[in-house]
């Protein structure tokens, strides 16, 4: 087997094959075990994923495998992969998607098998989040009835890019990592 380079492992192509699952293995182990990693591998992953989406605003972070918070007119915001926005990216996301809810044994029966233990009914409810835009399930949780819905990932961007990646973003606003879902389902009320 021929010597190969961090940078000839780890380059776009072999990049794209690893998100797609088409990387060899020896070739994936190679590139876990280059260290230091090469200082454009993140920059190489968001061109990856910006070729991929039919839409022209910029990727900021992928937080999960259809959601991304986007740039959009001086904003940061939610977006699916489909192209439908769901907003401020320090709001959570699930409030505006589609939601089904499994309340009943019926309902989680469909789900789960006889033999695989499930949430006890009454004590804890699987809630289904979808995209209004192209119906692509986006997340499932399980919580108490009543319990909101849990918002797992709020970055801090600005920390990201300036502390981490070294290249601060043009909009840095330090107040902006705050999450602002209690505000936004304030003015719900009348």
């Amino acid at each position: 087997m021929s010597e190969v380079s961090g940078a000839e492992i780890a380059s776009k192509k072999n990049l794209r094959l690893l998100m797609e699952g088409k990387l060899p293995w020896e070739d994936v182990k190679r590139m876990c075990r280059i260290s230091p990693k090469e200082e454009d591998r993140f920059w190489k992953y968001i061109d990856i994923l910006q070729e991929k989406v039919p839409w022209k605003e910029k990727i900021l972070l992928r937080i999960s495998d259809q959601l991304y918070i986007v740039a959009k007119d001086g904003k940061r915001m939610v977006k699916c992969e489909c192209g439908h926005e769901f907003g401020d990216y320090r709001v959570n996301w699930k409030l505006s998607s589609l939601v089904y809810v499994r309340k009943t044994r019926e309902e989680m029966d469909e789900i789960y098998s006889i033999e695989i233990p499930y949430p006890e009914v009454g004590l804890a409810e699987i809630r289904e989040y979808y995209c209004p835009g192209c119906l692509a399930q986006l997340n499932v949780e399980i919580a108490p009835p009543g319990y909101p819905p849990l918002f797992e990932m709020l970055p801090d961007l600005d920390a990201f890019y300036r502390q981490w990646l070294g290249k601060p973003l043009p909009d840095e606003h330090h107040d902006w990592f705050q999450d602002k879902t209690l505000e936004e389902m304030s003015g719900w009320t009348t």
